[in-house]
């Protein structure tokens, strides 16, 4: 089970620290993901890190503004999201997958998604 949170009401320019907790398995063993959907728009792969946190990837539209991260001793998922615009509205979503194969871009290479986190940024 995924739980995302952290996401709000924020101005133009602010950020935000988005947490996934996971429960139920292993952290350790999946591969995980950030995506986002906004309205009347398909779902957007945002960065994904790996099992150890060794390695990271972004998509060209938030690298440099958007850090993924993860504790596995906690059993959490971060993405730091900082100068934020009203394009970045969007529902916010963590993936989890168990299968080799990197990066993991697509939603349908992640087996496992939470609820997603509403983050709304006003001008």
């Amino acid at each position: 089970q995924l739980q995302a949170y952290g996401g709000g009401l924020v101005q133009a320019g602010g950020s935000l620290r988005l947490s996934c907790a996971a429960s139920g398995r292993t952290f350790s063993d999946y591969v995980m993901g950030w995506f986002r959907q906004a309205p009347g728009k398909e779902r957007e792969f945002l960065a994904v890190i790996s099992r150890s946190g060794g390695s990271t990837y972004y998509a060209d539209s938030v690298k440099g503004r958007f850090t993924i991260s993860r504790d596995n001793a906690k059993n959490t998922v971060y993405l730091q999201v900082n100068t934020l615009t009203p394009d970045d509205t969007a529902v916010y979503y963590c993936a989890a997958d168990p299968r080799f194969g990197w990066p993991r871009k697509v939603p349908n290479e992640y087996l496992y998604w939470g609820q997603g986190t509403l983050v709304t940024v006003s001008s």
